[in-house]
């Protein structure tokens, strides 16, 4: 939440994973387990969500919070992009973390998108929310075919993809359909030699764009 407020103050936009806890909350939780950010081994899926909110980042002391949370906090004043992960093999289904995410936004009217790798979100959202808008996350080790057959399913309004791919002539041709954005941009040159082939870039660290 710290970043949630500093990202308000510099008035740019909000990049953030959500996962289900075990009671149907979507969490603000990039991880699947919390080993690595609260030093605790233990799946956040296997929790709910009282439980996952008693835990505290390691470093920074602050709780783990909910989409509840954040969209109270953003309240509207900068643009937010949801990215939806479950554990692969997981007890989590996509569906579910779906339903959870759009419960959450009930009558929010801030600007949003719902994205994930797993292109049965976006698909799912096409034929439940089709209000909000939806978006596929391509990553760098996805075969041409896997790709193609990812897009087809999600039925995607914009695309999410990995910035060592931005150069290849299938993005371009997305683009002239749909907006791109690309991730994660950590340093001037990487937002330099990925500008021109996005509509947005998702940054963090060095990647922020200057003034």
């Amino acid at each position: 939440m710290g970043s949630v407020r500093a990202a308000i103050d510099a008035g740019v936009g909000i990049e953030c994973d959500l996962r289900l806890s075990r009671d149907g909350f979507a969490m603000l939780f990039h991880d699947s387990s919390l080993e690595r950010l609260c030093r605790v081994n233990v799946e956040a899926e296997s929790l709910d969500a009282a439980a996952v909110m008693q835990f505290r980042l390691a470093g920074s002391g602050e709780r783990i919070a909910s989409l509840g949370d954040v969209l109270a906090q953003v309240g509207g004043r900068v643009p937010l992009l949801l990215e939806l992960k479950r554990r692969a093999n997981g007890i989590t289904k996509i569906e579910h973390l779906c339903r959870a995410t759009l419960a959450a936004l009930g009558d929010y009217r801030g600007p949003v998108g719902v994205m994930s790798f797993d292109p049965r979100a976006p698909a799912w959202l096409a034929r439940h929310a089709p209000h909000v808008r939806r978006g596929l996350v391509i990553s760098d080790r996805l075969s041409p075919l896997g790709r193609w057959t990812a897009m087809r399913l999600a039925d995607p309004q914009f695309l999410s993809v990995h910035r060592a791919l931005l150069d290849r002539p299938w993005v371009a041709r997305a683009r002239r359909r749909m907006p791109v954005t690309s991730w994660t941009i950590r340093t001037a040159a990487e937002r330099r030699a990925a500008e021109a082939y996005v509509d947005v870039l998702i940054w963090e660290d060095d990647g922020r764009p200057r003034a």
